[in-house]
């Protein structure tokens, strides 16, 4: 198979100035929730690419990736500008080990994300299988402002669905907003305020987590968790802990 096909944009959605979803039809190959694949375009006859998550579930009509615009960089800003029968690039061979199927048994399951390394964790809660794994999820989105919280619509659709299952924990670290946290991850986990908040605890015995973010957020929330009794969790040693850096 080539290692890319050609992608038609069906629909852009604009959270914000710089926050924006893409919805694709391409033909790629079956994925697994919460893995990713390559976007692109040419520029300068040079092929730019970048990693993103799918947004969607496996079995849905449409691919769709969430992005943020960089200033200086060479393809978010280009991709922004794509409208409905605009072509891109995209690879057919999905990647990624952000998925159920790596994650071990347990009562919880944890989902820690920074921006838009939500994608990936709206895959796993929209597929149609994830319901029957554990008991309880725990959804915590971490943002700078409101205006980058996106997807609330469904989130929040999740919750009316899943009313005994589904948790949800909002955090902006840069402004007050009525029914978030205010402050950083690692922080708010180490004080409690984030169990609270859920009201479920944190322990080896019955917790799995998946931490999903920029590096400085992954290794800090890593070293909470640890200090909590957790470990990383690993094909040879199963853990509590997986981890995906989306940077």
């Amino acid at each position: 198979m080539s290692a890319w096909v050609q992608g038609t944009v069906v629909e852009r959605i604009d959270w914000n100035d710089k926050l924006f979803s893409l919805k694709v039809d391409a033909p790629v190959q079956p994925f697994v929730a919460g893995q990713f694949t390559k976007l692109a375009l040419e520029q300068g006859g040079e092929r730019v690419q970048r990693a993103y998550s799918f947004v969607n579930p496996p079995e849905a009509e449409h691919l769709e990736f969430l992005a943020v615009t960089v200033e200086e960089g060479q393809l978010s800003p280009r991709l922004q500008d794509l409208k409905p029968g605009d072509n891109l690039m995209v690879s057919p061979r999905p990647s990624g080990f952000l998925t159920l199927d790596e994650v071990p048994a347990g009562r919880e399951l944890w989902m820690f994300a920074t921006g838009t390394a939500v994608g990936p964790f709206l895959s796993i809660l929209h597929s149609e299988d994830c319901w029957d794994r554990y008991e309880k999820f725990i959804l915590v989105y971490a943002v700078r402002h409101q205006a980058d919280l996106a997807y609330l619509e469904p989130i929040r659709a999740l919750e009316k669905a899943h009313p005994e299952q589904f948790r949800f924990v909002p955090v902006v670290s840069r402004e007050s907003m009525e029914g978030a946290l205010q402050g950083r991850i690692p922080e708010l986990l180490s004080r409690g305020a984030i169990q609270e908040a859920a009201d479920v605890p944190i322990a080896p015995a019955r917790s799995q987590t998946l931490i999903c973010g920029n590096p400085d957020m992954i290794r800090d929330t890593l070293a909470v968790l640890e200090g909590m009794g957790l470990r990383k969790n690993l094909r040879r040693t199963p853990g509590q802990i997986t981890m995906e850096k989306y940077w």
